[in-house]
């Protein structure tokens, strides 16, 4: 298993593979309903590879996983991320207040059905967060409170902690942070 930043030739597999885990977060009965998954266009991706950060998991060539960090001035074009920032001078971890300069949001992180439960996530998350650690001290995610395994996989293996709870579009969700710096890890 190879973990690395992502380059531009990288953009057209990870919109495949996010399109084909685009519903994975979401209930049955909400893959049914009008809700959607995180998506990003072919432009997004390429402007998070060139000016942010992504990381791919590749295996014999394939691009099997992938997570995102990016800064504020890209998340907030979407009303969810506006309305992280504007909690973020509410939210303090380990003593230090959130801001906009100190954090990114972090992911989604995206893996191949097959490919799960392999040590991919927490390779991902290692990898990112050092990345992000030479720019900021602290990466910020939500995770909707209904999508359990993404809770468990994040708290447990990614040693996130849950910093405040926001409802959104008639869904709620835990924030949670991941201090990046290396005291931390």
């Amino acid at each position: 298993m190879n973990i690395r930043l992502a380059t531009l030739e990288d953009v057209l597999p990870l919109a495949a593979l996010e399109q084909s885990q685009l519903q994975d977060e979401l209930s049955i009965e909400q893959r049914n309903s009008s809700f959607d998954g995180q998506s990003f266009s072919q432009a997004d991706l390429t402007c998070l590879v060139s000016q942010h950060w992504v990381v791919v998991a590749e295996l014999d060539g394939h691009i099997v996983g992938y997570v995102i960090a990016g800064r504020w001035a890209f998340f907030k074009q979407w009303p969810i991320y506006r309305n992280l920032l504007n909690r973020l001078s509410r939210i303090e971890y380990d003593k230090a207040r959130l801001t906009e300069k100190n954090c990114c949001q972090y992911g989604p992180i995206w893996i191949a059905t097959d490919y799960r439960g392999q040590g991919i996530f927490e390779a991902l998350v290692q990898f990112v967060r050092k990345a992000v650690s030479k720019e900021l001290p602290y990466m910020l995610t939500f995770i909707a409170e209904d999508n359990g395994a993404s809770f468990a996989a994040h708290t447990r293996k990614g040693g996130m902690q849950v910093v405040d709870f926001i409802s959104f579009d008639e869904r709620d969700y835990y924030l949670l942070v991941l201090p990046t710096t290396e005291s931390f890890f």
